[in-house]
């Protein structure tokens, strides 16, 4: 096990929460944790950007966990965003001044990866976790659902409402009235019909809830005696006549209430109740598992070589009846490349540049399923669109990037490239395409790559080279699309025996 103590960084729409944990085995016991309740989304504009006084609350709030995460390795955190940074149009201006803030990268992981990680982190606290359960994880910006048995989802979805978002739609001005708690529970009952059905045909035996809002309606609902134990319908309804007659969260007199959840309560509340009509909900218990949890063990099944970005990989390999060979030889010509150029970080077998070399390569050729013509095109859309359990939006869209760079202009993923790294990534992986277009014989080819100040070396063994001329001209048809970029690609032809 690389590291005794982990890390995870849930950036959710409300709150921000951080947990550190000690791994014993295969179990993960929290060493500590902190909350900011930092109401992201609140800062959302009506052209969804994010002011100004929101990205501070945030950016001061990773400055504190940065400072707690001081001396972690990279590889022990893992830090996530959710639902109001997946819409925000400025998120990636400011996720750079956040991750400095924190100290780690962010990755934004779209609705069903989260739905998945809350999943993770749900069932490693269940009592039975051999029971199928419905659980449900109300946000600041997003509501998931997921319907699993024995730490397998079967069903995930994640809809676009959460109790920020509901109460400031919804009760602007922070009054509750009979009317515009109706007008709250209808929209949220219409977000959900897309769902209702499907989920009752897999079916649960036990619904949990878990994150704030859940923890809050149980809070306010077991300390005032509105419910035996967890979350009932009963206890909902009272709950809500008690709001509509106070008319303003701010003045309710309840145990439980923390000031932190009045401004989210009427949203959250409106939310809950419309899950239960249209799920046919009557109780409903907490797990303190969440996303954060989840993390944690999504993190800890990465160090164990269980990594669910492998299972997905060779997911998509079958769904798309990937040539297997083909991708094996390009794969391992690739990582030669980039190893010849980078023999530092290629030692490293865990190294993020070839874990992400070596799944561009095997997921390359997954548009040919729906055409050969462009098929490179067709291949960036799927991972860059398609859900990829265990891959972040971030790593789709690198991914993306790189399959897209494989063939054909460079010049199209241009404005794109950020890191200085992808470009000898993309070298790597459009040199190995092309040396294999003949989809024959193995993968070791008398080819030597070497960097240059502005560009790239190959070197060739004449011999090889002379007998092979439809590959040559490939060669220089990619001298000029490097030379498009003004990037040098020099093709040296070499006596000697060389090779990967």
């Amino acid at each position: 096990m690389p590291h005794e103590v982990i890390a995870a960084v849930d950036l959710g729409s409300n709150s921000f929460r951080l947990q550190v944990g000690k791994v014993v085995g295969n179990l993960i016991y929290p060493l500590d944790s902190l909350k900011e309740s930092v109401r992201l989304a609140a800062g959302l504009t009506a052209e969804k950007s994010l002011d100004g006084p929101s990205q501070l609350r945030a950016l001061d709030a990773l400055s504190r966990f940065g400072e707690r995460l001081r001396g972690f390795e990279p590889k022990a955190v893992r830090a996530v965003a959710t639902n109001t940074l997946r819409v925000a149009k400025n998120a990636p201006q400011f996720l750079p001044e956040a991750e400095a803030a924190l100290g780690f990268p962010i990755e934004v992981i779209a609705g069903r990866e989260e739905a998945r990680l809350i999943y993770l982190g749900v069932a490693h606290s269940l009592a039975n976790p051999r029971k199928q359960q419905l659980v449900v994880d109300i946000g600041g910006g997003s509501t998931e659902f997921i319907v699993g048995r024995h730490f397998k989802p079967m069903q995930l979805e994640s809809l676009y409402m959460g109790c920020v978002s509901f109460s400031l739609r919804h009760f602007p001005d922070g009054k509750v009235d009979k009317r515009s708690m109706k007008e709250a529970e209808l929209a949220a009952r219409r977000e959900l019909q897309t769902i209702v059905h499907p989920y009752q045909a897999t079916g649960w035996e036990e619904a949990v809830g878990s994150s704030g809002t859940a923890k809050a309606l149980v809070d306010l609902l077991e300390l005032n005696g509105l419910s035996a134990g967890g979350i009932t319908r009963e206890g909902l309804d009272e709950l809500r006549a008690i709001l509509i007659r106070a008319g303003d969260p701010a003045r309710l007199q309840l145990e439980g209430m923390r000031a932190d959840r009045v401004p989210v309560l009427p949203g959250g509340l409106a939310i809950m109740s419309a899950i239960f009509k249209e799920f046919g909900l009557e109780h409903m218990v907490f797990s303190e598992g969440a996303l954060r949890l989840g993390v944690l063990y999504d993190l800890l099944g990465r160090y164990h070589h269980d990594d669910l970005r492998e299972a997905t990989v060779g997911d998509f390999m079958r769904r798309y009846a990937v040539d297997r060979r083909q991708a094996e030889r390009v794969g391992q010509t690739a990582i030669g490349l980039f190893a010849q150029m980078m023999p530092n970080v290629a030692a490293d077998p865990d190294a993020e540049e070839v874990q992400t070399l070596s799944w561009a390569a095997r997921l390359h050729e997954v548009g040919v399923s729906l055409a050969h013509s462009s098929y490179h095109k067709h291949s960036a859309y799927i991972l860059a669109n398609a859900d990829m359990p265990g891959f972040s939006r971030r790593d789709q869209a690198r991914l993306a990037r790189l399959v897209l760079a494989h063939r054909g202009k460079l010049e199209r993923v241009q404005p794109t490239v950020s890191e200085p790294r992808d470009w000898l990534l993309i070298f790597a992986l459009r040199l190995a395409a092309l040396l294999h277009r003949a989809r024959e014989g193995d993968s070791e080819l008398p080819v030597r790559a070497a960097l240059l100040p502005r560009g790239f070396e190959l070197q060739v063994e004449g011999g090889w080279l002379s007998a092979s001329p439809l590959t040559a001209a490939s060669l220089d048809e990619e001298v000029r699309h490097w030379s498009g970029l003004g990037l040098e690609l020099k093709i040296r032809s070499r006596r000697t025996k060389i090779g990967i």
